[in-house]
């Protein structure tokens, strides 16, 4: 049985999650408990009521063996849009959030636009942004936290708008340092770009010694 929350600031372990990786419901979205959260391999997935997984095995990338389809490296070298960070966080979690085709039913409801804003403004959530013509036409968007970086979610209204926000954000982490890059689970997407799985409990043990280090998105 998944924990029950209250309003105090704590999590079980996530090895307590059952066989879905359901840890516990309830609580809240502050950034105070997102950030306990995400330093304890916990992540929110739906607000009605608010639950917290920690799947097992969790999805990764690791940044050295990330592979660019040589395609994709081609479409990229012609620098087909300009790139960005930060400079419209919001708007890019409600492209993610936005119905479109082939897309089914969203978790990103208005309570997580809010409450991952807040994060983003209190400097610990970031996003990539892709532009042609100055419309924004693709994004990923996810949380850091010293050495560790979480994405949650990207996005495109063009061609490869969102495959090239994820290569620019991993070269990003790459030169910045990183050391995990957690997906939390594996789309076939990301599994062409090299996402592997990893057992939680690996998992946990590179988010402890990550969270540690000392990284900075900008």
């Amino acid at each position: 049985m998944p924990a029950i929350l209250d309003q105090r600031l704590s999590f079980p372990d996530p090895r307590t999650a059952d066989g879905d990786g359901l840890v516990a419901i309830g609580g809240d979205l502050t950034v105070e408990r997102l950030r306990l959260a995400y330093r304890s391999g916990i992540f929110p997935w739906t607000v009605n009521p608010i639950s917290w997984w920690s799947p097992d095995p969790r999805g990764i990338f690791e940044l050295d063996k990330f592979h660019v389809p040589r395609s994709l490296a081609k479409f990229i070298r012609k620098q087909p849009f300009e790139i960005t960070h930060d400079r419209a966080f919001r708007r890019v979690m409600e492209g993610c959030a936005a119905s479109g085709k082939g897309r089914g039913k969203t978790w990103i409801t208005p309570e997580f636009i809010e409450a991952y804003t807040r994060l983003h403004e209190q400097g610990d959530a970031h996003s990539v942004e892709c532009w042609r013509g100055g419309e924004l036409v693709g994004g990923i968007y996810g949380v850091s936290a010293g050495g560790f970086f979480a994405g949650e979610s990207m996005f495109h209204r063009a061609t490869n708008g969102s495959k090239v926000a994820l290569c620019h954000l991993v070269e990003h982490l790459r030169v910045r340092g990183f050391a995990l890059f957690d997906i939390q689970m594996i789309t076939p997407a990301t599994r062409q770009l090299g996402a592997a799985e990893i057992p939680r409990e690996e998992y946990l043990k590179q988010l402890l010694a990550a969270v540690r280090m000392n990284c900075a998105f900008r």
